[in-house]
């Protein structure tokens, strides 16, 4: 693994903002229920993407499910990017584009995982926990 420090820097920061925006998904808040109701999906969407990021959260910080994580983190937020591009626009509710750049950050980081390991995308098919 070439350097390994910054690898779970990449992982922390992506795992973070995951967990992050956890709270606000599951408590309800505002501007998450205006997000899903916009796209047509609250509640079901909202709780369920809260589960999917906890998962991919989780998988990041665990050495072995790490490129699960990465992977499912970043098919995540490739559908929130482009859920803002096509539908939310950048800014949502006045938050200065503060989600659709966390979206991007956290993005990035997973593709930086994916890349990393991309030798151990093959081991995908053969994997067990």
């Amino acid at each position: 693994m070439k350097h390994p420090v910054f690898i779970w820097i990449v992982k922390l920061v992506a795992a973070a903002i995951l967990v992050q925006t956890l709270y606000f998904k599951f408590s309800g808040a505002e501007e998450s229920v205006y997000i899903f109701s916009t796209l047509g999906i609250e509640p079901y969407g909202r709780i369920g993407s809260g589960v999917v990021e906890l998962i991919a959260a989780l998988l990041l910080l665990i050495p072995r499910t790490a490129l699960l994580g990465a992977l499912l983190g970043a098919g995540t937020m490739a559908g929130a990017l482009l859920s803002h591009l096509v539908f939310l626009g950048i800014e949502v509710k006045n938050d200065g584009g503060t989600l659709f750049i966390l979206a991007i950050i956290t993005f990035l980081c997973c593709l930086i995982v994916i890349y990393n390991q991309k030798d151990k995308i093959s081991d995908l098919m053969h994997f067990r926990l």
